[in-house]
């Protein structure tokens, strides 16, 4: 990874769970890093996220709709890590047209702040694996068909589709992954509504009933954040990826009621219980999903290396340390 020594990046949505666990990987690596995140109310954001690198980073309050600080920000950066957006499945059902505002017109202000100001720069988009929708096999490749259920999934694969317009006509160069359920520290824990892991292991910590929806039996590929860090890294480095779409995940398929039994075991606090579906839970719930992996492993050579149970263990240390920064 000395690829990254002295290289100028920009982060967006920086100060939320996987930007700032990517910001404090690339400083490590000697990069000079610039953050960017509105810090929106309950998106995520957190200022502790980056305590241990606060002196090290440069860190700039604005939004990625704002094509005055886009124009600014984007100029000299060697990368730029694009992931801003709303993250809510059940909000952007709530308030549609913030979704499509953040997550659309966001990735086309910084689209067109490089193609007019840095078009040297390279970008690398965060996308998700809802924008498949239900599967209709298992495991799901890239060729799968797209069609997501939610407006979230449904803004996150128009933005890949501009990023990658803007790579074949303009020469913006950017790789687009879909990205599966991801977890470990720095994640938000105030409410469950940015998927269900993390909130499991606050469940568990509190010595509360975890809540499974329907029989428990959907199954899920779950990531470890310093894994899916290191595909961010690596994605940005191999010119082969730009121009492509990668499935990012663990591959391996896990159900909800089995995910919760261990982060009981691990935990060693928490109950299991059966819980109907809320409506809006429901109308998005996609059934069962894990990734094929093949083709990020085979151009980039990479692959996850973090069991469950380790990442579960890993990520109840860190919440046990800084429960008071994460809690409310």
């Amino acid at each position: 990874m000395e690829g990254f020594r002295d290289k100028e990046i920009l982060i967006t949505g920086g100060l939320g769970f996987i930007g700032s666990n990517l910001a404090i990987a690339l400083v490590g690596l000697g990069a000079c890093v610039t953050i960017v995140d509105n810090m929106l109310p309950r998106q995520g954001g957190n200022l502790f996220n980056i305590r241990q690198i606060e002196d090290r980073v440069r860190v700039n309050i604005s939004d990625v709709r704002n094509e005055l600080s886009m124009n600014h920000l984007v100029k000299g950066k060697d990368y730029v890590f694009h992931l801003a957006g709303q993250v809510n499945h059940v909000d952007s059902m709530r308030n549609p047209l913030q979704d499509l505002d953040i997550n659309c017109k966001g990735t086309l202000v910084l689209l067109e702040a490089l193609k007019w100001h840095n078009r040297e720069a390279r970008l690398i988009f965060a996308g998700t694996r809802g924008e498949y929708g239900s599967s209709v096999k298992l495991p799901v490749d890239e060729d799968h068909p797209t069609n997501p259920k939610g407006i979230y999934a449904v803004t996150n694969l128009t933005a890949e589709k501009m990023v990658l317009v803007y790579d074949d006509i303009f020469g913006v160069r950017g790789t687009c992954l879909r990205i599966t359920n991801t977890y470990g520290p720095r994640h938000q824990m105030a409410h469950d509504e940015y998927g269900v892991f993390n909130w499991f292991i606050r469940k568990a910590l509190d010595d509360d009933v975890i809540p499974v929806f329907g029989d428990g039996r959907i199954l899920r590929d779950f990531l470890y954040v310093e894994d899916l860090v290191e595909c961010l890294l690596l994605s940005a480095l191999v010119d082969a990826t730009y121009g492509e779409v990668f499935n990012v995940g663990s591959g391996v398929p896990v159900s909800f009621y089995d995910l919760a039994t261990t982060i009981i075991g691990v935990v060693g606090s928490g109950k299991v219980d059966f819980a109907e579906f809320t409506r809006e839970r429901k109308e998005v719930e996609p059934g069962d999903y894990y990734a094929d992996i093949s083709k990020i492993k085979r151009v980039t050579g990479w692959e996850p290396r973090t069991p469950l149970d380790v990442g579960i263990r890993k990520t109840t240390e860190f919440y046990r340390s800084h429960r008071k920064e994460y809690w409310t």
